[in-house]
């Protein structure tokens, strides 16, 4: 459904100013190529938060404390 959205807005957008949509049809995977490298920082930061977050609470988890929801 989301993309069905875009898709309909993008149209919408050719209607009324076609080069704006076709400079946004251009430059979207330029976009998302700049993106890419601060999407996979921001995943690496994500796995190390947890790792952390693993070692810090394994001494109550192995003294039989309760699991965090």
């Amino acid at each position: 459904m989301n993309t069905l959205g875009i898709f309909l807005l993008w149209c919408l957008l050719l209607v009324l100013c076609w080069p704006v949509a076709l400079l946004a049809l251009v430059l979207a995977p330029l976009v998302w190529l700049l993106a890419l490298p601060f999407r996979l920082a921001g995943v690496c930061l994500g796995a190390l938060f947890a790792f952390i977050k693993a070692v810090l609470f394994l001494p109550a988890r192995l003294l039989g404390g309760r699991t965090p929801a």
